[in-house]
């Protein structure tokens, strides 16, 4: 029994909640049953498949309608999940969702580069699907991260090409990049891969700059 259908209530519960409220939230573009629970939910759970989880602090930055924390949690409840995500109606969504499912989640309304001097080196493991391009995206996950933790980020089949582009931010972040694992979806629905770092050092102070910066020239 794979872990879906291990926790199928908790997951027909998510299903039916967010195709319920996506269009107040914004939540997603896919809502047809077997596609969500392929595209959002298998997919969200890949980390699971290369990583040990159990027991550990877990960051998810910019989950938007829950993936990949939420499924996380639901799959593996002993991590510590704090959710970071920057847009308010979404992070309603995701405390509602919380109560229905009756799992313990730190969901926190901010931007990640503003709450990383407050959150420094709090978490085993960064994680962000579809947020932004790889180097901003290290540059401003990077300080939440331990030392000798992982930054694994979701990345579809452009991932290799943003790799090479963040050749610099990885230096200058301190990050040894370990691996990329490529894995397909169920049904032909995509090829995507996990791209997993390791934080070997501090962050350096001036690091993230200020989003406006980041965005403007990226490391």
């Amino acid at each position: 029994m794979n872990l879906i259908e291990k926790n199928i209530d908790k997951f027909n519960i998510y299903y039916d909640f967010l195709t319920q409220e996506n269009q107040k939230y914004d939540l997603t573009n896919i809502t047809e049953r077997n596609e969500c629970f392929i595209k959002h939910f298998n997919d969200s759970l890949s980390l699971g498949l290369y990583c040990n989880l159990d027991g550990l602090s877990i960051c998810d930055v910019g989950s938007g309608a829950g993936f990949p924390g939420i499924v996380l949690k639901i799959c593996y409840p002993s991590i510590k999940l704090t959710i970071i995500e920057p847009t308010m109606k979404r992070c309603k969504f995701l405390s509602e969702l919380c109560n229905k499912l009756n799992i313990d989640v730190n969901i926190i309304n901010a931007r990640s580069e503003d709450k990383s001097i407050e959150l420094e080196e709090k978490f085993d493991i960064v994680t962000a699907r579809a947020v932004t391009n790889l180097s901003s995206l290290l540059e401003i996950t990077v300080r939440l991260c331990k030392v000798n933790g992982h930054l694994v980020f979701y990345k579809g089949i452009n991932a290799l090409n943003e790799l090479n582009d963040a050749k610099n931010a990885i230096n200058l972040l301190n990050l040894k990049f370990i691996k990329d694992y490529k894995y397909d979806l169920d049904l032909d629905m995509g090829t995507h891969y996990l791209l997993d770092f390791l934080k070997t050092s501090k962050t350096n102070n001036r690091y993230p700059r200020r989003y406006s910066e980041i965005k403007k020239r990226p490391l």
